[in-house]
């Protein structure tokens, strides 16, 4: 039976990531500060170090669950032998965008925040190696859509293919629609963006041959 003591405890843990995760939202996770969280929070700053060791700890709590969820999803997704590789990409690519619309005043902070480049093969964060898995799976199903890619190409495709998505997530994420609504509406032409960059991509890759 949980005490009187642990339950505030568990509240008082819970306002901190709430308040941290409202002001990495609206005022971006590298201006904020231990000291305004804790005011947000209705407590000391020494109390939220109680609870976590700094404001990367916070980012992480907040974050990694849902990009866990993400990750865990999108491999199913790749996993799916019974798919075309296309199709693969496509799903992948609704997925995403559900998944950043869902949460749009936190996924920013989910996917940049203490963020480093993809191609940066020591990653010491947690978050960046989970961020990095999420990236190559991405990049494994461009590599299923076209042929003879060298790891040049293949990383260049894969970044013009997530600039893609993040055009979508920019275009829609002030959107007042519900997202089940948003998502049915728009689906046809998140698909055709894709069929069409994969069709540019492999117009490139035949003339440079």
């Amino acid at each position: 039976m949980t005490s009187k003591q642990e339950q505030r405890s568990e509240e008082t843990k819970k306002q901190i990531l709430q308040s941290a995760g409202k002001l990495f939202a609206t005022k971006g996770y590298d201006s904020v500060t231990i000291r305004e969280i804790a005011k947000d929070a209705g407590c000391s700053h020494t109390t939220i170090y109680l609870y976590f060791k700094d404001k990367e700890a916070l980012l992480h709590q907040l974050s990694m669950p849902s990009l866990q969820e993400l990750h865990d999803q999108l491999h199913h997704i790749s996993n799916r032998n019974t798919l075309a590789a296309e199709e693969k990409l496509k799903k992948i690519s609704r997925e995403y965008i559900h998944f950043c619309l869902k949460y749009r005043n936190m996924y920013d902070i989910f996917f940049n925040a203490k963020s480093s480049r993809v191609d940066e093969a020591e990653q010491e964060l947690e978050i960046n190696k989970l961020r990095i898995r999420i990236f190559d799976m991405m990049k494994l199903n461009i590599q299923e859509c076209l042929s003879n890619l060298n790891d040049e190409q293949l990383l260049a495709y894969s970044r013009i293919y997530y600039f893609n998505l993040n055009g979508i997530l920019s275009t829609y994420s002030y959107q007042h629609e519900p997202l089940d609504v948003l998502m049915e509406r728009l689906t046809p032409t998140f698909d055709l963006s894709i069929e069409i960059l994969l069709l540019g991509f492999k117009e490139k890759l035949n003339k440079g041959k």
